[in-house]
């Protein structure tokens, strides 16, 4: 994490998150960014005079290795919405990737409904 925080221990934020997203609350539709979706660098996009300076720091998180969205906004010790809106921004301008997460196939025990359905029964009764 920056040793430059955005806010002050004894007063919380100093820069209000609708002023960091310009009043934006979603990203662009075009991207689906979940908590779990993962984010990369492209080395082909270098940050421009465009870049803010939440996104150049949240970008040089990425820079250190791909993460998942919630990893990126508890370090950017920004809201999830922020974080969103500015991670939008950054794909928008070819900075980074964002991947859906993987879903792992539900197979074995797990996936019997008989036995959620046992299941189910036995916490009925508790």
């Amino acid at each position: 994490m920056s040793d430059e925080h955005w806010y002050e221990d004894e007063t919380g934020s100093m820069v209000r998150p609708y002023t960091v997203t310009r009043g934006r609350t979603q990203p662009s539709e075009r991207h689906a960014i979940d908590l779990m979706s993962r984010v990369t660098a492209l080395e082909t996009g270098t940050a421009g005079p465009g870049i803010d300076h939440a996104s150049a720091a949240l970008l040089d998180q990425i820079r250190r290795g791909p993460r998942p969205v919630v990893e990126l906004a508890a370090d950017a010790d920004l809201p999830l919405t922020v974080v969103r809106v500015l991670l939008g921004d950054l794909a928008e301008a070819g900075l980074v990737r964002i991947d859906e997460p993987r879903r792992a196939p539900v197979t074995g025990p797990a996936a019997d409904p008989e036995l959620l359905r046992e299941i189910m029964h036995r916490l009925k009764q508790l």
